[in-house]
């Protein structure tokens, strides 16, 4: 019989069928199965190699003999159309079965679903830090993709996105997730994700930087320290004041890197010795710092009361808490909403906000400073900061891999008089709590 809008109406089952597929004369494979509770529905057969293919082209209505545009223009063929769409491909070899399973398995592989197993990978992989960079780039800023199927993504899309963060963040956090997403599509392809086959990320246009030269002064650093406050957020700020450490670092603090060091024994000269002495210090293991070589953090007075001030506590399971700071499975990551509160503060204490900071000038100002005021070495300033790049560090080279003591007598006083240099800042204004060394 021939399927048709009027004619297909006339297909019954006969007595003792339950079910039967009607196919049409004229188009080989398309057919009506009909089922004896009632339901009627398109079907497409076909053979591939050996074996019998089927698929399902929905209900049979008259409605579906009708080609029809949706809401974004695309025509939608009328069932006989379809099918005989369908039987040219099987003609020219192809197979639509297995086009459509994959077609459906792509179109689950949303930038969002592909996302998900990108950020477990990483999890595993990155720092805290990193990973907390990462996830905010693909979960924050690249959400505007999470629709799309990744395989559709294109260099316009990816073009577009970078193109709003720039305004909205600035070209450093524009490139920033611009190199993220980059990871994310040569990861993609790497996993073989279905039709990922290109990165369009490469040739969008990368932001000029200007590089940061912001150097915090005395009354700045005076009203950060004052509305830091002493919770996580706080303390974690005055610890990078007072050793000039990496955010994430300190962030991500845990507990058994809270230890003691040796400072070894200096020879001044032959009739002259300075003994060896322990302090106390935070030993940061290589896979925690940025150029992956450990680095001994020699711990002023003040810096040891500010970490011995927090509570060791305990996980949900009873077991004692690794990190320092935070919540949770990992380090401190409220910054973004603790900074906002702190500059909110600031600005209510002195009737106008600081200009723009961010955590990281801490680290450069207690640098330049050293150098500037207090006349510390700067191959000591640098090792305090874990340059090892840096030649006037002393620890690029083999050297840096195997001496991690090295300056570890010059960087203990350097810190101590940084400390003093800061209490005396942060006493300037009365109003201030004095940061107070205490007695040895």
């Amino acid at each position: 019989m021939k399927l048709t809008a009027k004619g297909f109406g006339a297909a019954r089952l006969k007595a003792g069928e339950t079910d039967k597929i009607f196919f049409d004369d004229d188009i080989p494979g398309f057919g009506l199965r009909v089922r004896a509770g009632g339901s009627r529905s398109w079907v497409f057969q076909y053979a591939l190699g050996d074996k019998q293919r089927r698929m399902s082209l929905g209900s049979a209505t008259p409605e579906s003999f009708k080609s029809v545009k949706d809401a974004d223009g695309r025509v939608k063929l009328g069932i006989r159309e379809h099918a005989a769409q369908l039987h040219a491909k099987v003609k020219l070899g192809e197979d639509p079965a297995g086009d459509k399973t994959e077609s459906r398995k792509r179109a689950s592989d949303t930038f969002e679903a592909v996302a998900k197993k990108f950020l477990a990978a990483k999890k595993e992989t990155t720092r805290p830090g990193t990973y907390t960079e990462t996830e905010r780039h693909i979960l924050k800023h690249a959400k505007p993709l999470n629709g799309l199927q990744a395989a559709k993504i294109s260099r316009r899309d990816i073009a577009e996105l970078i193109g709003t963060i720039r305004t909205n963040s600035g070209p450093v956090a524009a490139n920033r997730v611009r190199s993220t997403l980059s990871d994310f599509f040569g990861w993609a392809m790497s996993e073989g994700f279905d039709g990922i086959e290109d990165n369009p990320v490469l040739n969008t246009a990368k932001a000029e930087e200007v590089s940061r030269d912001r150097v915090l002064k005395d009354h700045e650093l005076r009203a950060i320290w004052k509305h830091a406050g002493d919770d996580h957020h706080g303390a974690i700020l005055k610890l990078m004041m007072l050793t000039g450490q990496r955010a994430d670092e300190i962030a991500s603090l845990r507990w058994p890197e809270i230890t003691m060091a040796t400072v070894p024994e200096k020879r001044v000269t032959d009739a002259i010795k300075l003994p060896a002495f322990d302090i106390d210090a935070i030993d940061l293991p290589a896979e925690r710092t940025k150029n992956k070589r450990p680095h001994i953090v020699p711990l002023s007075k003040p810096a040891f009361a500010i970490v011995g001030a927090q509570t060791r506590r305990t996980n949900s399971d009873g077991s004692l808490r690794e990190f320092v700071f935070g919540i949770g499975q990992q380090g401190f990551s409220g910054w973004s909403r603790c900074k906002e509160r702190l500059d909110a503060r600031i600005e209510k204490d002195l009737g106008k906000s600081l200009d723009h900071w961010r955590p990281h000038d801490l680290r450069r100002t207690m640098s330049t400073l050293m150098n500037d005021r207090l006349g510390i070495l700067p191959h000591v300033v640098e090792a305090i900061l874990n340059h090892v790049s840096s030649h006037q560090s002393g620890k690029s080279g083999v050297g840096g891999v195997y001496n991690r003591a090295l300056y570890l007598r010059e960087r203990v006083e350097a810190l101590n008089l940084w400390a003093d240099h800061l209490a005396w800042i942060v006493a300037a204004d009365s109003n201030v709590t004095p940061l107070k060394r205490a007695e040895a």
